[in-house]
């Protein structure tokens, strides 16, 4: 209940207009009226959902964002996976399509500094190309998960990979993505997608990837 209280209270800051013959700031009734509706749907969406995919996905349809059916799912991912190696060339990130799903992988060399969790920033336009195409593609969850090699502790690697994670997530909120579309989880060395025991598989494991998924009906 507070976590809705919180969002009226935005949607009605937000919702204003100015008077023109007080100067005062004014609430629009109107942009009041659609943005409760856009907030309340969003929040009972998200709390009646039985997992963090159904919770994202009701929310976002609660605040107005349509799901996709039938033969549209694959031809909508078709055309956002297309855009995103057109964007991505030749940056070191992977495009790797999934059935539905697309897998944008980021090795950590040239996302992050060793042992760091800012994003680099010569790596920033690569996160706006990202960002240009799931802006203009609004029918997609982004799973954004954090991933290191096995070397060192184990409970810092898994803190280290949430909080890269966290930063690519944050990245991508400040270019306008909307938290809602947005799920973050650190898994530390446990995902291992080649050798730890050689330096090319530690360099494989440590990545970020960003799993794009369809908002769908049903």
């Amino acid at each position: 209940m507070r976590f809705l209280l919180m969002i009226l209270v935005a949607v009605t800051l937000t919702a204003c207009t100015t008077n023109p013959y007080t100067g005062e700031r004014e609430a629009s009734k109107k942009a009041i009226g659609a943005g409760i509706g856009a907030a309340v749907g969003a929040v009972l969406g998200a709390l009646t959902g039985d997992d963090a995919d159904e919770r994202r996905k009701r929310a976002l349809i609660g605040a107005g964002v349509g799901a996709l059916a039938g033969t549209a799912v694959g031809a909508y991912m078709d055309a956002q996976e297309t855009k995103l190696r057109q964007q991505l060339q030749g940056t070191g990130v992977s495009v790797v399509r999934l059935g539905d799903d697309i897998v944008l992988n980021m090795p950590g060399n040239v996302t992050f500094p060793v042992n760091q969790s800012d994003v680099r920033a010569d790596f920033f336009a690569v996160l706006d190309s990202v960002s240009l195409v799931v802006n203009e593609y609004d029918k997609t969850l982004i799973d954004i998960a954090g991933h290191t090699d096995s070397t060192g502790d184990g409970s810092y690697n898994l803190s280290l990979s949430q909080r890269r994670a966290n930063s690519v997530g944050a990245y991508l909120q400040s270019r306008g993505i909307t938290s809602q579309r947005i799920l973050t989880q650190g898994f530390g060395e446990n995902n291992p997608v080649a050798d730890n025991s050689t330096p090319q598989g530690r360099r494989e494991n440590r990545r970020v990837e960003l799993v794009l998924k369809p908002i769908v009906q049903g």
